[in-house]
């Protein structure tokens, strides 16, 4: 989308400079300085336009030379527009090549308030709505509720109290069928000192402002300052379906890139992002509590995100065997079952994921309760297209040792929606380059069960599906003979992931009908309500809520 800025060029244009995507004008800025990031400042015209579509500011790109903020300054400089990536949206800066200090104190800018009425329904007018704000002094006010937890980088998310939305009982706010990819305002606190650890629920005591910056595909206000939190106290749920006889407890679990590996810098694709210590962050600690404390050690775990031996490094090693042990271990150590484990490696770097991880599905399962028939153990799609570079269905076939009843479980983790483009992208917003392949994924997910839907034999298909219960790639697995138990749930009560703000389920469970009746199942929340203090490394075992299912099989001998 193209921007538009009141600032004057140096050769004077009449009304407002329009700026084309990659222009390198000369222009003179004259504006005080809201506020500074790591690579640069931000300067708005005190004066401003009546133009809402129009910004009054720009972001003058200055990594070691910042001017000091409130100061009223001119600027000489080169306008142009940066572009990040491919289908990414340009965000306008100033190269400055001269700047002079007119006053220590300029004039004060009174914000933007970012209240609902403020914030346009439609995504293509809210769009213009927040072009026409960028780098210009906006604000969150006292009073608005935290939707998404605080991350190690410092980043918050806020719901002013007169949005309209359906909220969970904690105030976070469920994602809506009708406008899936919301954007609620946040800011980032690059000072972690004053940067707090804040829960979902958490409410704003203190009005927060500063420029408005488009980064990581959204726009987000630089605060400059700490700010001043009601907390509300951290949140995990304990599972209410008992083990019972007759019936099998199945939780699915992400492990969130899992290994027990700290891997060596000089063996990994990127050092800053692949090298970490999952033993020591607690995140084995963390799954485990969740499989013993929360679910109640369940009879079978479909494990998703399993790195092999070597974690991050880069080479041949695709043995997972010591992440599993490590989790065993963990296990035990809390009073759980000496669970046996599965899977089937992928190739070297041929299931996409982290370089070197070789991320896979997997099976934890306790075998004093359910035999796992080895000989049935197989992946989906393992030469099929739509899982080119993506990771493979595991199918495992169990017995229930006490009646001899039998269930097939499809653990999945469907292509990812990493490369779905933003809400605010020039081209497509909002398009997902992977739908089509998840819809396939599951179509051939469905097709692998076609003999224990047509001889009866009871299933389950869990796992991370990286879509939601009104898409397109659920209603291809269920089509009109299967369920999928998210939707037994409470409107309100269906969420597993948080992303930025937004609560939604990506994890689900799909049985033949005949099975739906007599099913127990829930969304153990926690994760994705609770934060981490920025600037630490760790202190989630993943990012997802854990869901459990309880199945009366049909099959018993």
């Amino acid at each position: 989308m193209t921007k538009t800025h009141s600032l004057t060029p140096i050769h004077r244009i009449q009304g407002s400079a329009l700026f084309s995507p990659m222009s390198k004008e000369t222009v003179l800025v004259r504006g005080v300085v809201t506020g500074r990031s790591r690579k640069g400042y931000f300067v708005q015209d005190p004066e401003g336009s009546a133009d809402p579509l129009c910004s009054d500011a720009i972001f003058v790109f200055s990594p070691r030379r910042k001017a000091p903020t409130g100061a009223l300054v001119e600027i000489l400089g080169v306008v142009l527009d940066f572009v990040p990536g491919e289908n990414a949206r340009p965000t306008t800066q100033l190269k400055p090549l001269e700047v002079r200090l007119i006053s220590k104190g300029g004039p004060e800018i009174e914000p933007v308030w970012l209240t609902a009425d403020a914030l346009p329904g439609d995504a293509q007018a809210l769009a213009r709505r927040l072009n026409g704000l960028e780098a210009m002094r906006v604000g969150i006010r006292a009073g608005a509720i935290f939707t998404a937890p605080s991350n190690p980088f410092g980043d918050y998310v806020c719901v002013p109290p007169e949005v309209s939305a359906l909220r969970a009982s904690n105030g976070g706010i469920l994602v809506d069928p009708t406008q899936p990819n919301r954007w609620l305002p946040g800011f980032r606190i690059t000072r972690y000192a004053n940067a707090p650890c804040v829960n979902v629920g958490a409410r704003l005591l203190t009005d927060v402002v500063g420029p408005l910056n488009y980064r990581a595909e959204a726009f987000q206000i630089v605060a400059g300052e700490g700010i001043e939190v009601e907390h509300v106290p951290e949140f995990r749920s304990r599972t209410r379906l008992d083990a019972e006889p007759e019936r099998v407890r199945i939780l699915t679990l992400n492990g969130f890139n899992l290994d027990a590996q700290v891997e060596d810098p000089t063996r990994v694709k990127d050092p800053d992002r692949d090298v970490d210590d999952d033993v020591l962050y607690g995140r084995f600690e963390g799954l485990a509590r969740a499989i013993v404390e929360q679910a109640g050690s369940p009879d079978i775990i479909a494990l998703q995100e399993i790195q092999d031996n070597d974690g991050a490094e880069l080479g041949d090693v695709v043995d997972a065997s010591a992440t599993y042990e490590q989790l065993q271990r963990d296990v035990l150590r809390l009073g759980g079952p000496a669970y046996d484990w599965a899977d089937i490696p992928p190739e070297p770097g041929a299931d996409g994921g982290q370089p070197g991880g070789n991320i896979r599905n997997a099976f934890l399962y306790n075998p004093a309760y359910v035999e796992l028939l080895r000989p049935q153990l197989r992946r989906i799609g393992v030469d099929a297209e739509a899982f080119d570079g993506s990771r493979k269905p595991l199918l495992a076939h169990f017995r229930l040792r006490s009646s001899g009843a039998e269930l097939v479980v499809v653990n999945v983790h469907l292509a990812s929606k990493r490369h779905q483009r933003s809400l605010f992208a020039p081209v497509e917003p909002g398009y997902d380059p992977r739908e089509a392949s998840r819809v396939k994924q599951a179509e051939l997910v469905r097709e692998a069960l076609a003999e224990a839907r047509a001889t009866g034999l009871d299933f389950y298909v869990t796992g991370d599906f990286n879509d939601f219960e009104f898409s397109q790639t659920l209603r291809a697995l269920c089509a009109d003979d299967c369920v999928n138990l998210v939707e037994t749930l409470p409107p309100n009560a269906r969420y597993d992931y948080n992303h930025r703000g937004q609560l939604q389920v990506l994890m689900h469970g799909v049985v033949p009908r005949g099975l739906a009746a007599s099913a127990g199942y829930e969304i153990l929340h926690g994760n994705e309500f609770n934060g981490v203090k920025p600037g630490t490394m760790g202190g989630k075992a993943t990012d997802h809520a854990y869901v459990l299912a309880s199945l009366k099989l049909r099959g018993a001998r």
